[in-house]
């Protein structure tokens, strides 16, 4: 979803693949209960407190930018969303997934349980909410779950988090640990030794961000 104009609120919005996917299944599956907003596009280094104008134009460079319009790949767009943190934060909040990439021969499992740095006045926490966790191609993994979060909204999403072997789409789960086991499905690979995708992780307390590669190699 984008503006198309910063003048005048025209919004245009589209479905990601597993969006199209849900609303294909025409079974009330595709239902809209949570929304997010990114500022991808700005550059706040155009900020300028010594515009002689004064202060009502300090921001015009950035109000004036060009904006993004809609587009379906998540691992290019809103990767910077907005959230809200305690007034006096002066250090930005950032994940620890105990791994800056993952690789699986094919059948293996691995449980990641992510971390946020910097949170809340400590060096270590875990998120009361738990965190998002979205691979891009589900067709690599044979279990791809979320546990430890009891919330609506993870016990919604995590309901409806499929496994979809035929089509390359992402899929989304929230807990306070990630369990994965990579796919045993020789065909996927082709001829091809190993199979590479991404894993995108989300504080949603604290919106802190990090995006690894995994790579599933396969066996004879």
């Amino acid at each position: 979803m984008g503006y198309l104009n910063n003048q005048v609120i025209t919004i245009d919005a589209i479905l990601t693949k597993k969006g199209r996917e849900l609303l294909a299944k025409n079974d009330g599956s595709f239902r809209i209960t949570q929304f997010a907003l990114a500022d991808d596009e700005i550059d706040y280094t155009l900020y300028n407190p010594n515009n002689p104008s004064g202060s009502a134009f300090y921001g015009e460079a950035i109000d004036n930018m060009p904006l993004l319009e809609a587009f379906a790949d998540e691992n290019q767009i809103m990767k910077y969303k907005l959230t809200t943190l305690p007034r006096g934060t002066a250090v930005l909040p950032v994940l620890d997934l105990g791994y800056s990439a993952i690789t699986l021969k094919q059948g293996a499992s691995l449980s990641i349980t992510p971390q946020t740095l910097n949170y809340l006045g400590n060096s270590t926490a875990f998120e009361t909410s738990g965190y998002t966790a979205t691979i891009a191609d589900v067709r690599t993994m044979a279990t791809f779950n979320g546990v430890g979060i009891q919330s609506t909204a993870a016990t919604s999403q995590n309901a409806t988090a499929t496994t979809t072997i035929g089509t390359n789409v992402s899929s989304t789960v929230i807990g306070s640990q990630i369990n994965v086991r990579a796919t045993t499905v020789n065909t996927l690979f082709g001829s091809n030794a190993q199979l590479n995708t991404t894993l995108t992780v989300v504080g949603l307390d604290s919106g802190a961000r990090l995006t690894i590669p995994v790579t599933i190699t396969k066996t004879t």
